[in-house]
């Protein structure tokens, strides 16, 4: 019932509106907020339309932020183009920055390190990974380490602490 309600209000004039695309190729629209036949008020819908509409190749992140507020009903208005170019340039420029902090940091560290100030951090090795089923098992060896042959009962005593 509910898909031939859809195709008689496709047929009879309710049309979604192209609002606009973004740099990914997605198309978004809104179904305007209209009156059925009955009287009553659907209210708007927003919906988005992927380049690839298979959903194993959609992965998080394919809308950007400001369409995302859109489509989510936290903003009332789409997006501008020059919006967007102006969002995208200010995150460039916070990663660079970040990047730059990073550099600093590092080089703080490794002077800090050679005068002596801070202790040279330690590098643990580990043999392996601890999810493998291996990890933390001693490897065998080809050569013998047993004291069968030469064992004498009693010859052996703990180390008094």
């Amino acid at each position: 019932m509910n898909k031939m309600v859809g195709a008689l209000r496709r047929t009879f004039g309710v049309v979604r509106e192209h609002v606009g695309t973004d740099y990914m190729g997605n198309k978004y629209y809104i179904v305007p907020e209209q009156k059925t036949w009955t009287g009553r008020l659907v209210r708007a819908k927003r919906t988005v339309e992927a380049p690839n509409p298979t959903e194993s190749e959609y992965a998080e992140g394919n809308i950007p932020v400001e369409w995302d507020a859109w489509i989510r009903g936290r903003r009332k208005e789409p997006p501008s183009a020059e919006e967007l170019a102006k969002n995208e340039a200010y995150r460039e420029q916070i990663k660079l920055k970040a990047r730059e902090v990073d550099e600093k940091d590092l080089a703080l560290k490794a002077k800090e390190c050679e005068e002596g100030l801070v202790a040279t951090p330690s590098r643990t090795v580990a043999a392996g990974h601890a999810a493998a089923t291996g990890f933390g098992k001693r490897e065998f060896s080809e050569e013998p380490t047993s004291t069968a042959n030469t064992f004498q009962p009693g010859s052996w005593r703990p180390n008094p602490k």
